[in-house]
């Protein structure tokens, strides 16, 4: 080997480049949330050739001044961080001034800006790391950033570059997610010079929603809920699909850190355990959500394209998450949202309103079980039994099928699924409400009511748990045994009673008995697993709540099941008042509303 030598500076940035210029969407993410910081209102990209011609962003910012246009270019210069402290504290989307100096290594490089205020604006031009003298020139306020020709001088790496509609593809889904960031900027987008997207700034909740709804479908207003919840000097807020709205895969989800967007796996774990009894297999949910809370308590220098972050609470993070995304999925009724109505903007709320959501606040005066004669539907009691026995506890009455009046001529104060007319090859119920037709899957709906009654009786009774004839030793990580240590008696209380029997061994002594006959030593890893990562774990509750489930399918009524008119519309009042019934536990649909308008279109009436 040579002697040890110091690298030139053209060759330090373009080793610095390959870190932080990846595409050119990574060019085109730097200089837009340059753009961000210096405070623009506006913001236009215009592309070439995918990128590979010409990146250029312009604003309408704050504007850098004569002398600092050469600093704007060297190394690690930056004016949004000078100490130890505000690298603890980084509010800013950039703050390590390398970004600038990659591009200029790899590409052709001009800067044009005016401070605010100035009477003149200054150019810089840097060709392969040599930089030009600064000079005067025509601009408004603000910054103009050109980048031609990226990677002309590095032909290794212009060679990976993809086609041209792979790489501004890149670039219009990182425009969008930037856009869901920040509401009140204005961005433009052009490609080829010719104008491809334009989202004007959004003044309110309402011009916010509009935008959301352009980048997740004009349908993701309807089937969506409002988050907005504060605790613990946390905030999250947003909108976060319904289960029965899930798609095939996880192209819609935005996840916002003090409006900086990541990827993020105690994020992505708090996400999934909150839909995990609402969601059907293999199906993601969309949603964009932003979270805020103090920049000291999320450090966001832990990846050169920072796309990832490091919670400092990491546990609290996590169960903040995932509880408040829980109880609004828990709140959920059937006959709370109804696709199919298009939505109206109320300037005042804040939020989509149709007239459904005023029969949403009616739900609450549905009883579930209000009437004297109570109906049951003939349940299989087998599954129930055992379930009882494992409690120690009388089980929980299975919801009872209440009779329910018939529809008056006058159906202006009808529930939100309304009054059932008929049943459909005794598979479905078909019910009028004022928005038209419900459809109901009576097995699916009476499968979640029934699973949230044993949910309810597990919560509400002391677990049985089962002693092991001999201990099982089983071998774990240090991180994992410890985790067992410090975590012992939360799982006692599940009833899991495990010790620490050395420094990567555990003794487990008993299971709760509703497991029995799991495998002991997977269920144990699996769960000190998600305690030592995530600080917490729903292993168990997960377990038994699948073999609740599979009780709550065996106990609830049959399809081929012929019911009485007062039994449906017992059924669809139980729905209106339990919570996630809108979706079974398997995660599929309970219920359809076909609106007058859709029925119309079907026999052509109007035409």
């Amino acid at each position: 080997m040579s002697r040890i030598r110091p690298l030139p500076p053209e060759l330090i940035n373009q080793i610095a480049a390959g870190e932080v210029i990846e595409r050119p969407s990574s060019v085109v993410k730097e200089l837009v949330e340059n753009s961000l910081d210096a405070g623009a209102t506006r913001i236009e990209v215009d592309i070439e050739l995918g990128g590979a011609r010409l990146i250029r962003v312009r604003d309408d910012g704050d504007g850098i001044a004569a002398d600092d246009l050469p600093l704007a270019v060297a190394s690690h210069a930056t004016s949004k961080i000078g100490s130890f402290d505000d690298l603890e504290h980084v509010a800013s989307m950039g703050f390590r001034g390398e970004a600038l100096a990659s591009m200029a290594s790899v590409g052709r490089f001009a800067m044009t800006s005016r401070l605010r205020g100035a009477d003149n604006a200054f150019r810089l031009e840097v060709d392969s790391g040599r930089m030009q003298d600064v000079r005067p020139a025509q601009h408004p306020q603000g910054t103009s950033v050109e980048v031609r020709d990226l990677f002309y001088n590095v032909p290794a790496r212009r060679k990976f570059l993809r086609a041209e509609r792979t790489e501004f593809a890149h670039i219009d889904d990182l425009l969008k997610s930037l856009a869901l960031a920040r509401g009140g900027v204005e961005f433009r987008l052009s490609h080829n010079s010719k104008s491809v997207r334009v989202w004007k700034a959004a003044r309110d909740d309402n011009a916010m929603l509009m935008r959301v709804a352009e980048m997740l479908g004009e349908t993701f207003p309807q089937q969506s809920l409002r988050i907005d919840h504060a605790s613990a000097g946390m905030r999250l807020s947003g909108w976060v699909g319904l289960p029965t709205a899930s798609r095939p895969q996880a192209d819609a989800q935005y996840f916002y850190v003090n409006g900086r967007l990541v990827r993020d796996r105690v994020v992505a774990h708090a996400v999934r355990q909150a839909y995990a009894d609402v969601l059907f297999h293999g199906r993601h949910p969309a949603f964009v959500l932003y979270l805020e809370l103090d920049p000291a308590g999320v450090d966001v220098n832990v990846h050169p394209a920072k796309s990832e972050v490091r919670f400092r609470e990491q546990r609290l993070v996590h169960d903040f998450l995932f509880r408040t995304l829980h109880e609004a999925l828990a709140e959920t009724r059937a006959g709370q949202h109804v696709p199919v109505e298009a939505p109206t903007w109320n300037g005042a709320a804040g939020v989509v309103t149709s007239a459904v959501q005023e029969a949403n606040r009616q739900v609450s005066s549905w009883p579930a079980s209000a009437s004297q004669s109570r109906l049951h539907l003939g349940v299989r009691e087998e599954p129930l039994a055992d379930y009882a026995t494992l409690l120690g506890e009388p089980v929980p009455e299975l919801p009872a099928m209440t009779q329910q009046p018939m529809p008056a001529a006058d159906d202006s104060e009808a529930p939100p699924l309304g009054y059932a007319l008929a049943q459909l090859k005794t598979i479905y119920i078909l019910a009028e409400n004022t928005h038209g037709l419900v459809l109901v899957d009576m097995h699916a709906a009476h499968e979640r009511i029934t699973y949230e009654k044993l949910k309810t009786g597990r919560a509400c009774s002391n677990l049985r748990s089962q002693i092991l004839l001999v201990p099982l030793s089983v071998p774990v990580s240090a991180k994992e045994a410890a985790a067992a240590e410090e975590h012992g008696d939360a799982l006692a209380d599940w009833g899991l009673e495990l010790s620490r029997s050395g420094p990567s061994a555990v003794v487990v002594r008993r299971i709760p008995a509703l497991l029995e006959g799991a495998d002991v030593a997977e269920l144990t890893r699996s769960v000190l697993g998600e305690l030592a990562q995530h600080g917490s774990s729903r292993q168990l509750q997960e377990l038994e709540n699948e073999l609740l489930s599979t009780m709550a399918c065996h106990g609830s009524v049959r399809a081929g099941r012929r019911l009485t008119l007062p039994e449906m519309n017992a059924l669809l009042r139980e729905m209106e008042a339990t919570e996630r019934s809108g979706q079974c536990n398997h995660g599929r649909p309970t219920w359809v509303q076909l609106g007058m308008t859709e029925l119309d279109k079907l026999f052509l009436r109007g035409r």
